[in-house]
């Protein structure tokens, strides 16, 4: 089945970095579009960034510039870069895939931005 395992997540004070990973297993990763999301408290989920099967990428406005999405299809693995990070970053990140006709997620990892 269908497994994508977060980590990376955690404390960074603002103007930090952080790398965060999504590992995923249960389908053939290099043909699928991965997205990362992510979701403040109290409000909806939202997309920050996706890479196609080709590599194509394409991020938020509220990212573009402090962020890059990039895969390794040899690990299973996308990866989320995030530099100077501002306090408004602060939420639960997701990775995600949309396989056949359901879409699947992990089980977030935290990333908070605070001095």
């Amino acid at each position: 089945q269908v497994q994508l395992v977060e980590s990376g997540g955690g404390l960074v004070q603002p103007g930090g970095s952080l790398r965060l990973s999504c590992a995923a297993s249960g389908f053939t990763f290099s043909l699928y579009a991965m997205t990362w999301y992510r979701q403040a408290s109290g409000k909806e989920r939202e997309l920050v960034a996706t890479i196609s099967s080709t590599a194509s990428t394409n991020y938020a406005d509220s990212v573009k510039g402090r962020v890059t999405i990039s895969r390794d299809n040899a690990k299973n693995t996308v990866y989320l870069q995030m530099n100077s990070l501002k306090p408004e970053d602060t939420a639960v990140y997701y990775c995600s895939v949309f396989y056949f006709t359901k879409r699947f997620w992990g089980q977030g990892t935290q990333v908070t931005v605070s001095s």
